[in-house]
């Protein structure tokens, strides 16, 4: 199919959650090579919000608070903005919804169930077969719109590299190696349990005389507590962040360990070297992307990637992955990568 001609306003959606929200950022750079001219706009919850303010390839971040405004609200805020071209990359029932209901005469989104009637062009999903980066570039192939870029951003700004400067000034870290560690998750099954990392930190604090960092989020610093006094040598926790100091503090650590979570994708996108522990998700399809990585699973078990978000028989993906195998395969991987001799 042809490129719509007449594109001067168009609407990308995706509504949460933070890691797929910074993947389908993908498609920006695409549009706006294609369309130079024409108002984009992105449609996101604001708890992704940041993933997006100060992407120059938008030109605005419409920003829906389902706590303060209701989908009829939200609706009528994006029909008065007269779009032309809306490209759905969420395809829940709500976005679907937005998309039908927009005025747009151009709507793009997947053929899941009813809502690709929603639509006027209908995207086959490929979510099981590829990575969530080309999942949303079909979008953009099914408009005949040329795939220049693979690129993801997350744009930074000037206080959050201030926040991420001042904390590793004041924690003297500077000059260090510097291992973040991250135990969130947003699925219980997706979780390596504490004294795993806080066995794991101190391992390699003794082994690289590296400084260890802890991460946490809303709802989280009681996890990242109990890894610290659970370490054998001393770690720190990041200071209460946004998103985009969290992006700017990990784009000053030396490595990432972490859970399949919205801080992988954070830290893959600003170019910080990933070691990422899956279980019941697939890195084929969800895994860091455009970043040094890699990927640590408990292989001695047939239902790897079952997508279960909790589990009926204690986890055995997570709870059995060792702390001596995750730190032989961050061994290898910094040696592969020469990152302590980067570092020195």
């Amino acid at each position: 199919m042809e490129r719509p001609p007449q594109a001067q306003k168009i609407l990308v959606i995706k509504l949460r959650a933070i890691g797929d929200v910074l993947l389908s950022t993908v498609v920006l750079s695409n549009l706006r090579a294609a369309y130079p001219a024409a108002e984009i706009d992105m449609l996101t919850e604001r708890l992704s919000a940041d993933v997006l303010t100060g992407n120059s390839d938008l030109s605005s971040v419409v920003v829906f608070d389902p706590k303060g405004e209701t989908a009829l609200e939200l609706l009528r805020r994006v029909r008065q903005r007269q779009y032309d071209l809306v490209i759905d990359l969420f395809g829940n029932p709500r976005s679907a919804l937005i998309a039908f209901f927009s005025g747009a005469p151009e709507r793009v989104g997947y053929r899941f169930g009813w809502r690709k009637h929603c639509y006027t062009t209908v995207v086959e999903p490929r979510g099981g077969a590829e990575h969530n980066t080309e999942f949303n570039l079909d979008a953009l192939r099914a408009l005949g719109i040329p795939i220049v870029s693979r690129k993801v951003v997350f744009p930074m700004d000037a206080d959050s590299t201030a926040h991420a400067e001042k904390f590793f000034r004041e924690a003297g870290l500077e000059g260090s190696f510097v291992v973040a560690l991250n135990p969130g998750g947003g699925w219980p099954s997706k979780r390596w349990g504490t004294d795993q990392f806080a066995t794991l930190g101190g391992m390699l604090a003794r082994e690289w005389n590296a400084a260890v960092v802890v991460l946490w989020g809303p709802g989280e610093r009681p996890e990242a507590e109990r890894i610290r006094e659970a370490m054998t040598s001393s770690c720190t926790l990041i200071p209460p962040s946004t998103l985009k100091e969290l992006a700017a503090i990990l784009g000053r650590c030396s490595l990432l360990v972490t859970n399949d979570s919205g801080p992988m994708h954070i830290g893959a996108a600003v170019g910080t070297p990933v070691v990422a522990l899956f279980g019941p998700t697939q890195p084929e399809l969800q895994g860091p992307f455009n970043t040094l990585h890699a990927i640590v699973q408990n292989r001695r078990l047939l239902c790897l990637g079952c997508n279960l978000t909790t589990c009926p028989i204690a986890n055995p993906c997570m709870a059995e992955l060792s702390p001596l195998d995750v730190a032989e395969a961050c061994r290898k991987f910094v040696d592969r990568h020469h990152l302590l001799q980067e570092h020195g």
